[in-house]
C-alpha cells in the first residue's frame, strides 16, 4: 500500500497564478540544470516517432491500399493510451523519472526494430503498435511532470512552448529525411533508423539525467490510478479543460492522419507544412504574446485549428493543401494556454499525473479520431473525411467555450 497518498487539496485558483509579464527568455530556461539534457533526449525521441511514423503508414497503405489501416498504424498507438491512463498513470509522480524515461525510449527502440522485420504478419505490426501505446502513456505523465518539477512556476509555460517548437521544427526535417528515406531507400530501413534515434534518447536520458525521487511515495497501482483520475475529473473547471485539450485537437489530427492517402506520393510535405505552423503558433503564443493576451486567444486559435481543413471538401492542389495544413497548425498554440490553466486548477502533488492524463487523452482523441477518418474515408473520400471532422471540431470548439461561460 502506498505510504503517502495525494490528497484533493484545495487547487491554485487561475487568478491566484496567474501568469505576470515577466516572461522568463529561453536562454534562461538552458541554465536550467537538467533542462538541457531533457530537451536532447525528448528532440531525439520525437524524431524517432516521426521517422517510424510516416515508415510504418506508407508500409501499410503499400500493402493494403487502405487509408484506414495506414492512419492506424500511424495514431494507432494512441488509441491504446486510453488503457494505458486508466492502470499506468499513477507512476508518473511515483516512479523514478530517469530510468522510467530510458526505459521508454529503449522499448520503443526494441518494438521498432521488431516492426522492421520482414515478412511480420499485420496481426503482429498492430500488437507491437499496442504495446508501444500502452508504454507510451506513462511517458508523457513523467516527462512533463518532470519538466514542471525542473522549471519554476512561471517557467512551464515558455518551457513547454521550447519543447513544442522542438517538436515542430524535429517533424519538419524528420518528415522531409522520411519523404527522402522512403524515396531512395524502403519503408524497413527507415523503421531501423528510427530505433536507433530512439536509442540514442535512452542513452541521453540516462546520461545526462541525475537520480531523483518520485514527487511522491507509494507504489504505483491501477487503483490509486483509478483514484487519482476520479479527483482530478471531480473539477468542472478542470473537466472543461480537459475537453477542451483533448477535443478539438485530436479531431484535427484525424484529418492528418489521412494526408498519406490524400496525397501518397507528398504526405511528408503536408506534414512538414504542419510542424511549420505549429512551430509558429507555439513561437506566437508562448514567448511573443503577453498573458493578459494569450488567455483570450485559446478559443480563436481552437477555431483556426480547424477551419482551414473545410476547404478540402474543393479537393485542392499540393500547394494548397500545404498552405491550409500549415495555417491551421498555428492553432495547436491553444493548448499551451490550456495546459497553464490546467495547471493552475490543479494541486502540485498531482502535476505529473494531471499532465499525464492529459497526454493520454488528448492522444486517445487523436487516435480514436485518426480511426474514423480513416473509416469515413474507406466509404467516401480522404477530402470528404477531413471536411468532415474539420467541421466536428469547430463544433465541439464552440460548445466547451459556451459551457465554459455558464
Amino acid at each position: 500500500m502506498p505510504t503517502q497518498k495525494p490528497t484533493p487539496t484545495a487547487p491554485r485558483t487561475p487568478d491566484s497564478s496567474a501568469p505576470t509579464d515577466h516572461r522568463p527568455r529561453y536562454t534562461d530556461l538552458f541554465r536550467t540544470p537538467e533542462f538541457t539534457p531533457l530537451f536532447l533526449s525528448s528532440a531525439a525521441h520525437t524524431a524517432a516517432q516521426t521517422l517510424t511514423g510516416l515508415a510504418l503508414g506508407t508500409l501499410v497503405y503499400d500493402a493494403t491500399d487502405s487509408p484506414l489501416l495506414s492512419a492506424l498504424s500511424m495514431f494507432g498507438p494512441s488509441l491504446a493510451q486510453v488503457l494505458g491512463a486508466t492502470v499506468l498513470l499513477s507512476g508518473a509522480d511515483r516512479l523514478s523519472p530517469r530510468a522510467t524515461l530510458t526505459g521508454i525510449s529503449a522499448t520503443f527502440a526494441l518494438g521498432t526494430t521488431v516492426l522492421a522485420a520482414p515478412g511480420l504478419p499485420l496481426w503482429s505490426l498492430f500488437l507491437v503498435i499496442l504495446v508501444q501505446g500502452l508504454v507510451a502513456a506513462l511517458g508523457g505523465g513523467v516527462r512533463w511532470g518532470l519538466l514542471h518539477e525542473l522549471l519554476p512556476d512561471d517557467g512551464y509555460l515558455p518551457g513547454r512552448s521550447v519543447f513544442n517548437m522542438m517538436s515542430g521544427l524535429t517533424q519538419i526535417a524528420g518528415y522531409a529525411t522520411g519523404g527522402a528515406l522512403l524515396t531512395t531507400l524502403a519503408p524497413r530501413p527507415t523503421l531501423l533508423l528510427g530505433a536507433a534515434l530512439y536509442l540514442v534518447a535512452a542513452a541521453v536520458t540516462r546520461l545526462g539525467l541525475t537520480p531523483r525521487p518520485p514527487r511522491t511515495e507509494g507504489r504505483p497501482t491501477p487503483a490509486e490510478t483509478w483514484r487519482t483520475n476520479r479527483v482530478l475529473w471531480s473539477s468542472r473547471p478542470r473537466r472543461l479543460t480537459y475537453l477542451g485539450l483533448w477535443l478539438p485537437n485530436g479531431l484535427v489530427v484525424g484529418c492528418e492522419s489521412l494526408f498519406v492517402s490524400y496525397e501518397p506520393g507528398a504526405a511528408g510535405t503536408l506534414f512538414a507544412c504542419a510542424a511549420l505552423g505549429m512551430l509558429a503558433g507555439d513561437l506566437t503564443v508562448g514567448r511573443l504574446l503577453p498573458p493578459t493576451a494569450r488567455r483570450r486567444l485559446a478559443t480563436p486559435l481552437l477555431l483556426l485549428l480547424a477551419t482551414p481543413y473545410t476547404l478540402f471538401a474543393l479537393h485542392p492542389s499540393l500547394p494548397v493543401a500545404a498552405l491550409c495544413a500549415g495555417l491551421a497548425s498555428i492553432g495547436f498554440g491553444a493548448s499551451l494556454v490550456q495546459q497553464e490553466r490546467l495547471m493552475a486548477l490543479t494541486p502540485p502533488e498531482l502535476g505529473g499525473h494531471a499532465l499525464g492524463l492529459h497526454s493520454a487523452g488528448m492522444l486517445t482523441c487523436q487516435g480514436l479520431s485518426a480511426t474514423a477518418a480513416g473509416a469515413t474515408a474507406q466509404l467516401t473520400s480522404p477530402a470528404t473525411a477531413m471536411t468532415l471532422l474539420a467541421l466536428a471540431s469547430m463544433a465541439a470548439t464552440t460548445t466547451l467555450a459556451l459551457r465554459t461561460r455558464t
